[in-house]
C-alpha cells in the first residue's frame, strides 16, 4: 500500500475494521503480517483506524507493533507477542494479557486499569505515567524491585499465588 493518499489509507483501514475476524486474518495473511493476529479483534473506532493506517502503510517494513493510542480495551490478548511494541497512550483498560510477551514494551501514559498481566514477561518495560489502578501482576514477571514498588504505589495488585509460571 505504498504511496496511497491518506484518504484512501483511511478508507482501507475502515474497510478492514468492518470485516469479520476471519476476513481480517485473510487480509493480514495477504499483506504478510498475520503475526499481528490481534488486529482481528480490535473495534472500529477513530483510534484504531489510525492504528491500522500505520500497520498498512508499509507492511513489509513492520518490525514491532506500533500501537500508539490504540484502543485495545476489554480484549482477551492472552499470550500475545508485543515485544518492543509501542503502546504509549494505548487504552488497555480491562484487557487480559495473561502470559503475554511484553519485553521492552513502552507503556508511557497507557491506561491499564483493571487489566490482567499475570504471567506476562515484563523485562525492560517503560511505565511513565501509565494508569495501573487494579491492574493485576504476578511476581517473577521481569519487573525491577523499583518498578514493582512504583506500580504498587499507583494501585497495581501483585499476587504470587496467581502466577501461572
Amino acid at each position: 500500500m505504498l504511496n496511497i493518499p491518506t484518504q484512501d489509507q483511511r478508507h482501507t483501514a475502515i474497510h478492514f475494521l468492518e470485516q469479520s475476524p476471519s476476513q481480517r486474518l485473510q487480509i493480514l495473511n495477504q499483506l504478510g503480517i498475520a503475526r499481528y493476529e490481534f488486529l482481528t479483534k480490535i473495534r472500529l473506532n477513530e483510534a484504531n483506524i489510525i492504528c491500522i493506517m500505520r500497520f498498512f502503510k508499509y507492511p513489509s517494513q513492520l518490525k514491532f507493533p506500533n500501537l500508539i493510542g490504540a484502543d485495545l480495551s476489554g480484549l482477551i490478548l492472552d499470550g500475545v507477542n508485543f515485544i518492543r511494541g509501542n503502546l504509549s497512550e494505548a487504552n488497555l483498560q480491562g484487557s487480559s494479557l495473561v502470559n503475554a510477551d511484553l519485553l521492552f514494551v513502552n507503556f508511557t501514559s497507557a491506561d491499564l486499569r483493571n487489566a490482567d498481566l499475570r504471567g506476562a514477561t515484563l523485562n525492560e518495560t517503560i511505565w511513565l505515567g501509565a494508569l495501573v489502578s487494579e491492574c493485576k501482576f504476578a511476581t517473577g514477571d521481569g519487573l525491577t524491585k523499583l518498578q514493582r514498588q512504583d506500580l504498587q504505589l499507583r494501585g497495581a495488585r501483585f499476587n504470587s499465588s496467581e502466577d501461572g509460571n
